[in-house]
């Protein structure tokens, strides 16, 4: 047998190639894990090291420079979109640190763990797709934000602010601004560090939705869709303190809900934290009451999950088909009639004093204008500008019955003045919000 000659040039050559493969491999392999990668925690690390800076920071110049510097600017794509949808800014931050000690403190550690959590979610995605084979991929960035959301869904980017997310009862809230400390508190209190992966998974459905709801009933049911599909992934019953509350008052909640389902009223059941007076977000546990309803009537399980999750929202008739085949409502529903009954219970603005009727003429050293209403009230205050002078300086307060409200105002001679009183904070002690009424007058 003829031995092969040795060529160092083509020895040469094969070595050169061989550790060109080696090292695509090694670049394919890393690409393909970064590719796959669902779950992003890194700026949870970044934020850190700024609070750690800002604490050594003499002034809040160099504060602010930190934040920008540490945790900005080196944020993820995941923390550039959260700021973005939430107003965030350096400044918001240094404030939050230096105001709330006592808080940061506490959640710091929980917002540590999700770094641990992280397999654990890529897990319950697997079994999500398990569950719905159309499934498309999502991104998830784990963040600290600034008090106001503990998640919320952008494209295909599902966005944490752990120190919401990861808040338990143990979390210390007594430092924070008094009406975020009341509904944060009520939401950590049922709340443990097992929740983000049900937190995750819940935005990870709103990734899959499509169009925007028109009324109340839509906007619940694409919130409350959210966490009964995250229920059937996590294989156990869904312990929200909405769900649980809602589970022993459903009766009577199905009762309001129906009244305004239909409106573009969300006061009383979605996105109202610091105002509710039982439960906040009422309206997530009756979206999911409705889907839960739905899924439990269809004969094809896996055909309901998949018209739960691909609901056009932006198509009321599609909504209320949807309501309609759940069966959670047992009688036949009158939209026109509901519609109407609503309105009665709208509190109303029955006479201003000392005004007549709207663009009647007053002298202009009256100091106040006091506001009757048709009913007790029981809420905030809510005025805005119109296009005419302004008038009001200050606030009088309800009186002792509720049901009037003085303003201070200053008024000038010859001159028009206008105001408007909204819905979105007064409300009757039945909890309907007022119907708006525009103030108009002049004066001698």
């Amino acid at each position: 047998m003829r031995r092969p000659v040795f060529n160092p040039a083509m020895h040469a050559k094969r070595k050169l190639l061989g550790t060109f493969l080696s090292a695509f491999l090694i670049s394919w392999n890393v690409s393909a894990q970064e590719s796959t990668q669902r779950v992003f925690t890194q700026d949870i690390d970044n934020f850190w090291v700024a609070f750690d800076s800002i604490q050594a920071a003499n002034d809040s110049f160099h504060q602010i420079q930190l934040i920008k510097t540490i945790y900005i600017d080196k944020g993820s794509e995941g923390l550039k979109a959260f700021m973005q949808l939430r107003s965030y800014s350096a400044e918001k931050w240094v404030q939050l640190i230096n105001r709330s000690p006592k808080f940061w403190a506490s959640v710091r550690p929980n917002t540590l763990t999700t770094k641990e959590k992280a397999p654990m979610i890529e897990a319950s995605i697997r079994r999500f797709k398990e569950l719905y084979p159309q499934l498309s991929d999502a991104k998830m960035y784990f963040t600290v934000g600034a008090l106001s959301s503990g998640g919320t869904t952008t494209r295909n980017l599902i966005l944490i602010g752990s120190e919401i997310a990861t808040a338990t009862k143990n979390t210390d809230v007594s430092d924070l601004p008094e009406g975020t400390s009341k509904w944060l508190g009520d939401v950590f209190k049922d709340q443990s560090l097992d929740n983000i992966i049900a937190v995750n998974i819940h935005e990870y459905v709103h990734t899959q939705q499509r169009g925007n709801p028109k009324n109340l009933l839509g906007h619940s049911i694409k919130e409350g869709s959210c966490d009964f599909i995250t229920e059937l992934v996590m294989g156990q019953p869904m312990q929200n303190n909405y769900i649980q509350y809602g589970r022993l008052h459903e009766k009577d909640l199905a009762e309001k809900f129906k009244v305004e389902m239909y409106t573009t009223q969300f006061g009383n059941w979605l996105y109202n934290g610091s105002r509710a007076k039982t439960m906040a977000d009422l309206g997530y546990y009756m979206g999911y009451a409705i889907c839960k309803s739905y899924y439990n009537n269809a004969s094809d399980k896996k055909n309901a999950i998949k018209e739960i999750i691909e609901l056009n929202y932006s198509d009321s008739t599609a909504v209320e088909n949807f309501l309609s085949a759940s069966k959670f409502y047992t009688e036949t529903l009158n939209k026109a009639a509901l519609r109407a009954q609503f309105e009665v219970l709208r509190p109303r603005v029955v006479s201003i004093e000392p005004l007549k009727k709207e663009d009647s003429t007053v002298i202009a050293d009256a100091v106040e204008l006091k506001i009757v209403f048709s009913t007790r009230m029981d809420g905030g205050v809510s005025i805005i500008k119109g296009k005419e002078t302004y008038p009001i300086i200050g606030l009088g307060g309800f009186s002792d019955d509720k049901t009037s409200y003085t303003l201070k105002v200053k008024l000038e001679p010859g001159n028009v003045y206008e105001f408007v009183m909204t819905d979105f904070g007064f409300k009757s002690a039945t909890g309907y919000p007022l119907k708006p009424y525009r103030v108009r007058f002049r004066t001698q």
